[in-house]
């Protein structure tokens, strides 16, 4: 077990810190290769872009590992264990799958009750003008307003 002494500063106290599972400092496996990499292709962009990144945000993506480790294979003077471990860690790491998107849907679905009712009340009265007026509007897709929905279930219960 690691244990680390840390002096406060201001009040003179020691406070003990555990760090059970504390990687080592030392040993940087990504980083041993991509610098093998830059030593052996030092014109690699693809190598530099993952280099200064690795350096930047102290990690990269599953794929640019994959990417690394593929790059490191064709490389001869690369260790077997380095390669071992860097597989190691890609495989570690969960593969994320993208789902398919799902089936665009109407903006407006049709309610098939409300169609009928307004054939109906159009079938005995053919020219009676707010139906014909809703219909049309039926028709070209556009929302009904709950009133004029009501208005429609009205018309066909007086029909009846």
């Amino acid at each position: 077990m690691f244990c680390q002494m840390r002096l406060w500063q201001g009040e003179g106290r020691i406070r003990k810190q555990h760090n059970m599972y504390r990687k080592k400092i030392d040993v940087d496996v990504i980083m041993d290769v991509l610098e093998a990499l830059l030593i052996a292709q030092p014109n690699a962009t693809f190598v530099q872009s993952l280099h200064k990144q690795y350096q930047e945000r102290g990690g990269l993506s599953k794929k640019q590992l994959e990417g690394l480790y593929n790059k490191a294979l064709k490389i001869k003077t690369i260790p077997v264990n380095k390669l071992a471990t860097l597989e190691a860690m890609i495989l570690k790491r969960p593969t994320r799958y993208k789902s398919a998107p799902p089936p665009p849907k109407p903006m407006y679905e049709k309610d098939e009750r409300i169609g009928q009712m307004m054939e109906t009340i159009l079938a005995k009265y053919p020219q009676h003008k707010r139906v014909v007026f809703l219909k049309s509007k039926y028709d070209n897709n556009e929302t009904l307003t709950p009133a004029e929905v009501l208005e429609v279930e009205r018309f066909n219960k007086v029909l009846k």
